[in-house]
């Protein structure tokens, strides 16, 4: 079996395409930053194809991708599926609400009759932190992490590394700010492991009663205040208060979160002029951000929407790849 992404029988990507192997995609701490920047450069290639008049490649054609997300998703969940259809490969859905497994069916035997189905790939969506490692011990096919409790969320922390790659240019010795429910986040987690492989000064702010006890030995610098974090930030995301994932009362109200964490015009001010500003959505307006930042000049996160498309399009590329699936990108 090849164990490099791009050397494969057929035709193989331009020169330019990043050598990376990627068996599966489970968390960015398992991944270096050689890695994680050979993907993203993958991406701008994606990229440059997602702006063609006809967006489609032929390097998935007769490869199956099984998305199978037991929570609710929208964006990273549409964003899988026209990745896939971007790339010529046929799509399967799996709805946890009208399957076997709301009858008490587990998720490995779940995981193990579709296999039997034949997909190619699985992309995966759980509650459970672990549940994408764990798919991967049953099943022979390449698996991808859509977000797996409070564990990691890695295709989004490869979309917002570039975007700000987009907009920053190198990451090394930049100040990213990362605002909010950090306890509840994986966001944060695979931006804490992303951005610091890739050099950034990462800061997370957010009540203490949000902040992780041994958050710090991930390699960022964490703040009970939000006014040190945005100090001179290069950019700021924001991160939604997760209530469905909270047993108990975390901060007294939404009003005061906003007054005392949330994005205002005001607060911005405190970050370099110009600093982009990420959300990874759902969001929540007026709480965690202002409409006026969320919709004001700074905001890009409708370009993070936009840029998961290519993101996932080579992660889905080169997890079919290194199982010797032939692929080619022109």
């Amino acid at each position: 079996m090849p164990t490099d992404a791009v050397t494969q029988t057929g035709s193989p990507p331009p020169t330019a395409a990043p050598r990376v192997a990627l068996r599966h995609l489970l968390g960015l701490e398992d991944l270096s930053g050689d890695q994680i920047t050979g993907i993203l450069d993958l991406a701008a290639q994606m990229k440059a194809v997602n702006a063609r008049r006809i967006k489609k490649l032929p390097t998935l054609r007769g490869v199956t991708v099984l998305t199978l997300f037991v929570e609710p998703s929208t964006r990273t969940r549409m964003s899988f599926e026209l990745a896939a259809k971007r790339l010529s490969a046929d799509v399967m859905s799996f709805s946890a609400a009208t399957s076997s497994l709301s009858k008490g069916e587990t998720l490995i035997d779940t995981a193990k009759n579709l296999e039997a189905m034949g997909p190619d790939l699985i992309v995966i969506r759980h509650g459970a932190a672990g549940a994408p490692r764990l798919l991967t011990q049953h099943v022979g096919c390449g698996v991808v992490s859509g977000g797996d409790g409070f564990h990691e969320h890695p295709t989004q922390g490869l979309l917002d590394a570039f975007t700000l790659r987009e907009k920053l240019g190198s990451l090394a010795g930049r100040k990213i700010a990362i605002v909010g429910d950090i306890l509840h986040s994986r966001v944060a987690r695979s931006n804490i492991w992303g951005l610091g492989k890739l050099g950034a000064d990462v800061h997370v702010a957010g009540p203490a009663t949000m902040l992780p006890a041994g958050i710090e030995d991930m390699g960022c610098t964490a703040h009970a205040r939000v006014e040190p974090a945005l100090e001179g930030a290069d950019a700021v995301m924001m991160l939604r208060v997760q209530r469905e994932r909270m047993d108990g009362g975390f901060f007294p109200s939404a009003h005061e979160f906003h007054r005392f964490f949330g994005l205002d015009e005001e607060r911005l001010k405190l970050c370099k002029p110009g600093a982009p500003v990420l959300h990874p959505g759902p969001m929540n307006r007026g709480v965690e951000i202002a409409p006026e930042v969320a919709d004001g000049p700074q905001s890009v996160i409708l370009e993070q929407v936009e840029n998961g498309v290519a993101v996932r399009m080579a992660v889905l590329y080169l997890v079919a790849a290194t199982h010797g699936l032939d692929g080619r990108v022109d």
